[in-house]
């Protein structure tokens, strides 16, 4: 059958279509029958890769990850500017702009109190991402643009921040709570030397989050 002879296209298809679902229906009220009807496969032929709706979203979620990870390195090489302060910057604001590194955002407004996916969150933030943008701040370091003596550090409590402690949906907060933190965040870095939070930034990231519905509603 084409599942055993292609497995990755199966399991593809698959995802595809449960974050069709996912984004349409909402993941508590997609069953695993609909996405067997959907994809139009026999029960098995889905249990042979996924045992469960839940192992699907963790599919489709780390499938989500791994593709921001690699916008990040595509933005890192191909970003030009004048020096890695305005290149971190540019970056930030692109990656706040892709509409694919946030196509499941909708799905995951659901799910971001499971304490599964904010832990996820962290550890993907701090050993890949932070990663890169450290390597971005030692460049700034070197032309003169950043003046931190801590990039490492950073990068990571920037990253556990933008992933976790800005999300409105997690904490509850409304639009003008949140952009409070966000300029907090700007002041902040601008401290610590690394003055990458743009005005613009802060502009997309609180239209981001409107256009999910992540901020609390009254009486929500």
């Amino acid at each position: 059958m084409a599942r055993n002879k292609y497995p990755e296209k199966t399991i593809q298809q698959i995802l595809d279509v449960s974050t069709k679902l996912f984004q349409e229906k909402g993941f508590e009220k997609t069953s695993l029958q609909d996405i067997i009807h959907e994809l139009n496969m026999s029960k098995g032929a889905i249990y042979h890769h996924f045992k469960s709706k839940e192992e699907i979203l963790r599919a489709v979620m780390d499938r989500q990850f791994r593709y921001a990870t690699q916008k990040l390195e595509e933005l890192i090489e191909h970003t030009e500017a004048a020096h890695a302060k305005e290149k971190l910057q540019l970056i930030l604001e692109q990656l706040v702009a892709d509409p694919q590194s946030h196509s499941i955002d909708g799905i995951l407004v659901d799910q971001v109190k499971n304490p599964q996916f904010v832990v996820e969150g962290m550890k993907v933030g701090v050993n890949h991402d932070a990663l890169k943008i450290k390597r971005i701040i030692l460049e700034g370091i070197e032309d003169g643009s950043m003046t931190t003596a801590f990039p490492g550090e950073v990068a990571e409590v920037f990253m556990l921040l933008v992933n976790i402690w800005l999300n409105p949906t997690l904490f509850a907060r409304d639009q003008q709570e949140t952009v409070q933190r966000l300029l907090f965040l700007q002041q902040m870095m601008k401290g610590l030397g690394v003055d990458v939070v743009s005005d613009l930034f802060i502009q997309k990231v609180t239209a981001h989050y409107a256009g999910i519905g992540g901020y609390d509603q009254p009486g929500t």
